[in-house]
């Protein structure tokens, strides 16, 4: 008798604006559900990135806010480009008995795209669809036809149920932590509850090679995100991460996350990022963390995301000890009413006493900024504007807000009107030139206001990478001279093959 197959797929985001982009990072979610699943189980697995090609382009921020907008749109009306018959060849090809997909708001229009293909191909084939949207929306994701189950939370041990449940052929009831549709009517069992030892959950790395479509495709750097907590205990009103993880943190032990370390190096990674929405979360943890990287992992180099609150002489001079070189800090707005009002907890002078802080430690510091939330006004975006002029960032991460269903912000947006009825996110995210969701500021006023701030974080961006590209010296015979003759070509120069640093954010 044959094995029962499942495949775990990324849908397509970066490559529906242009074949040539690409998501080249191995999806940490896909790679804790396919290591469980291939430790846990006897079927076989798959994982497919169909958001990946090999020796991608760099992603331009201006290229995606214009013409590829206009790709984006036309390939999820049409699924005759290569990126939809890839998939296509995928699943026919390996005739999956399940399909599991992950979803994001924003990629959802793509989810639902690729489980009508998964119809058309094997149509006996069963659809799961988890991630953060099924997470905040509940059962909702069932009002697509061809999505068979909707899991919420964390998924592991619900994946692992199901699995065993489909193969005795005894029925979805009891299941915890999923919907799905039962006599044609969509059943809701109780939610699972949090994996309470994170470290008994396998590396997701683990069994890569023998699970990821295209692995030696892959660059090393594609497998350098760890996750040492899940939970974040922030409220921010622009976020959903709490519907995900929940507000309760757990923590994986040191000496759990230095084995995973080492086994990445041993891989050939002496970089490595740590993905945690915030990083550490606790301050006694952070420093037994990484007094366990010192000790196991001499040489390490890493960055992480980190609250400002938690930014102090301490903490920095043992994450650095540790091999940190970088840390992003989520400031959002330049106006204190405003950082009040969705919920960051912060200040804008902790925010740029927390950056020059980390800077005089010889590490960089990158700076998300956002704009757009529904309580804006010209003030409150100018107060902004004055904030990214006026901090000395290594590099500036620029978006424009973007409600999430399920979020505080959306049921703001939904009560001033800037969200109605046949709203679909699917046309919108951080960086989309449709986004408008601030009504106190015109449209057109607000695009224009939109695009000076993204010209001058360009500026700045482009200045921080020609300080990294020269050295000290260089950098002080370039001012001596003046950009007036070489400026210019330097700066286009930078921007045309380094492009922008932040070009990942979605």
């Amino acid at each position: 008798m044959s094995r029962k197959k499942i495949i775990l797929i990324e849908p397509p985001f970066y490559r529906l604006y242009k074949e040539s982009y690409a998501l080249e990072m191995y999806p940490l979610s896909l790679g804790y559900l396919a290591a469980t699943v291939k430790r846990d189980t006897d079927w076989d697995v798959m994982v497919y990135n169909s958001d990946f090609v090999p020796d991608a382009e760099m992603v331009q921020l201006s290229y995606v806010a214009g013409q590829g907008y206009e790709n984006y749109l036309n390939n999820l009306k049409s699924q005759d480009s290569k990126v939809w018959q890839d998939v296509r060849t995928v699943i026919k090809e390996y005739s999956p008995d399940v399909v599991g997909i992950t979803a994001k708001s924003q990629n959802f229009a793509a989810v639902r795209i690729v489980a009508r293909i998964v119809k058309e191909c094997c149509p006996v084939s069963i659809v799961v669809v988890g991630g953060p949207h099924p997470s905040m929306v509940g059962p909702d994701v069932l009002k697509c036809p061809d999505i068979d189950v909707g899991a919420v939370g964390e998924g592991e041990k619900t994946l692992v149920e199901l699995l065993e449940r489909i193969s005795s052929g005894f029925g979805l009831d009891g299941v915890a932590g999923i919907s799905f549709r039962k006599s044609g009517a969509v059943v809701t069992n109780p939610p699972r509850g949090l994996i309470e030892d994170l470290d008994s959950l396998p590396y997701p790395h683990q069994y890569a090679k023998y699970v990821l479509k295209d692995y030696d495709k892959y660059p090393a750097a594609a497998f350098k995100g760890v996750f040492a907590i899940r939970g974040c205990p922030y409220a921010c009103s622009f976020c959903g991460s709490r519907y995900i993880w929940s507000r309760s943190v757990r923590f994986r032990s040191p000496e759990n996350v230095a084995r995973e370390v080492q086994s990445l190096r041993e891989m050939g990674l002496n970089i490595i990022r740590f993905d945690d929405d915030t990083f550490g979360v606790s301050k006694d943890y952070i420093k037994l963390l990484c007094a366990e990287l010192k000790k196991r992992c001499p040489g390490l180099t890493w960055n992480c995301e980190l609250h400002a609150k938690m930014v102090n002489s301490d903490i920095l001079a043992v994450m650095k000890d540790a091999g940190c070189y970088q840390i992003q800090i989520g400031i959002e707005s330049g106006d204190d009413g405003m950082l009040k009002k969705i919920g960051k907890n912060i200040t804008i002078a902790e925010a740029v006493a927390a950056n020059d802080l980390i800077r005089s430690f010889g590490m960089e510091c990158h700076s998300f900024f956002m704009v757009g939330f529904p309580d804006e006004t010209v003030e409150t975006l100018a107060n902004t504007r004055k904030a990214i002029e006026s901090i000395q960032s290594d590099g500036l991460i620029y978006s424009v807000f973007t409600p999430y269903p399920g979020t505080d912000l959306f049921e703001v947006c939904r009560q001033q009107g800037s969200v109605g009825p046949e709203y679909d996110v699917a046309l919108y995210n951080h960086q989309s030139p449709a986004n408008h969701f601030c009504p106190n500021i015109p449209r057109d006023d607000f695009r224009a206001m939109y695009a000076e701030i993204a010209k001058i974080v360009q500026r700045k961006n482009n200045t921080s990478k020609l300080r990294r590209i020269y050295s000290a010296a260089e950098w002080r015979r370039l001012k001596d001279i003046g950009f007036r003759r070489s400026g210019r070509k330097l700066v286009s120069f930078v921007r045309g093959y380094l492009g922008d640093m932040f070009d990942r954010c979605r």
